[in-house]
């Protein structure tokens, strides 16, 4: 488990690198996670040597929130000062989110020429 948690770490601190040298505004950690996904997509042995400690942190990735709630809650002032754009923002995010949802969806759904129906091949 070591091993894979050493390969993760490092994965991630790659992205960051990377990131930072390009001057990207992906973070890093979201490049070190799409070469980590490429690399273990053509090396096998890379993705189960991490595969244990993966699953072992998203079985604990609760525990990760903890600090985030505690800034949180050391910051309800400020919270609490923006409560209205924050709830607006929320809300509207939230709308947009189900819309283009819902569209893609349509658009997708929508039966195309020349395809039949039901998953059978044409005749």
């Amino acid at each position: 488990m070591l091993h894979g948690f050493v390969l993760l770490v490092l994965f991630q601190y790659g992205g960051e690198a990377l990131a930072r040298l390009a001057g990207v505004p992906t973070p890093g950690p979201v490049i070190g996670l799409a070469a980590l996904a490429l690399l273990g997509a053509l090396w096998p042995l890379l993705q189960k040597t991490v595969e244990p400690t993966a699953d072992a942190l998203l079985r604990h990735l609760s525990l990760l929130f903890v600090p985030a709630g505690v800034g949180v809650l050391q910051h309800l002032d400020l919270l609490s000062a923006a409560l209205v754009p924050l709830l607006a923002v929320l809300v509207l995010s939230t709308l947009i989110t189900m819309g283009v949802t819902a569209l893609v969806f349509a658009l997708l759904a929508r039966p195309q020429p020349g395809v039949a129906s039901g998953g059978e091949a044409p005749r």
